[in-house]
């Protein structure tokens, strides 16, 4: 049976997905209503899937799902929020996450998000991110790539990190960054995550 940990600030919403994913035959092994405890619930039971909110007391759900890809790239993560914007959908895409699902969303789009998460974890699903990545590459004319790599730049990745997080050379890597330098006109890493963030192309 496939395990899951829920983590979610709000008891109610935990109750409700813990019913409604135990009734599709997945195993609830854990919860947690912040960051510390979804950390030690992780470790302790090693779940199959996490379904984690953006928004924890304790620290950010982006957080979570970097930290939680780091120890493992065959966990299932995904992500049931509010936070319906596009900065908000990418830059859980970029901090790992294997989809990202509405919590106004019918039930049959969370299992479905949760098997995809289990196929595939290190490939990234949700309704909106064609659209997305459009919109948020339009203004400054950067290809989905570049936006790729400018979506690591804030985690402080070295070239030969963010080469190897998105299977590229080092010298792809280098060229890309200098595109991305050139359209949004700066000079360094540093101000293009100053730009970036100015302008809601990337969310820490």
């Amino acid at each position: 049976m496939t395990s899951v940990v829920i983590i979610d600030d709000h008891a109610v919403v935990r109750e409700g997905l813990h019913r409604a994913l135990t009734t599709h035959g997945y195993e609830i092994t854990a919860e947690a209503a912040n960051l510390a405890e979804a950390r030690a619930q992780i470790a302790h039971v090693n779940p199959d899937v996490i379904v984690v909110d953006l928004n924890l007391p304790d620290g950010s759900g982006f957080e979570l799902i970097s930290w939680a890809r780091a120890i493992s790239k065959s966990l299932g993560i995904v992500v049931l929020t509010l936070n319906d914007t596009d900065a908000h959908l990418l830059a859980a895409m970029n901090a790992g996450a294997s989809a990202y699902i509405l919590k106004s969303a019918p039930m049959s789009e969370l299992v479905a998000a949760v098997e995809h998460s289990l196929k595939s974890p290190l490939s990234f699903s949700a309704k909106g991110l064609p659209a997305a990545i459009k919109a948020k590459t339009a203004s400054f004319n950067l290809t989905a790539r570049e936006f790729d790599v400018l979506g690591l730049l804030p985690s402080g990745a070295s070239t030969e990190a963010i080469a190897s997080a998105l299977f590229l050379s080092q010298a792809t890597v280098k060229t890309h960054l200098a595109s991305i330098f050139r359209k949004l006109e700066v000079e360094n890493r540093t101000a293009a995550v100053g730009k970036a963030r100015k302008h809601n192309l990337i969310v820490d």
